[in-house]
């Protein structure tokens, strides 16, 4: 499974890369990362279908997480990638919008990796 991470925190980028571990060297799951909206919509130019699944950040500088839900399910041909939003206001404004916009699931930072797993391996 190819997941493309969007966060304007670089360091999720280790962060990842220590908890799956075991499933990026097994070859399960391959990770790619984007630290904004806008790079994550020019990789998905670029590597069409490649990506099955996104894990965005709501709160980014410049394009938020919410617009490039919106760009991302509007843009993509069917069946569009799924998106799952994290945030670190879990509030139900941001989870209506997420939501309402199609997003397929919300977490909440700090990421239960544990949970996370199970919800990437459901998918």
């Amino acid at each position: 499974m190819n997941v493309l991470v969007v966060d304007d925190e670089e360091d999720v980028k280790l962060l990842f890369e220590q908890r799956f571990r075991k499933e990026i060297k097994s070859g399960e799951m391959e990770f790619e990362f984007a630290f904004s909206g806008e790079a994550a919509l020019n990789y998905l130019a670029q590597h069409q279908h490649e990506a099955v699944l996104i894990l965005s950040d709501i709160n980014m500088p410049g394009m938020s997480g919410l617009e490039l839900l919106k760009k991302i399910k509007e843009k993509e041909s069917a069946p569009p990638p799924t998106v799952v939003m994290i945030t670190a206001y879990g509030d139900d404004e941001n989870y209506k919008i997420a939501m309402g916009l199609g997003a397929d699931d919300f977490l909440t930072k700090p990421l239960d990796f544990t949970l996370l797993k199970e919800k990437l391996k459901a998918i």
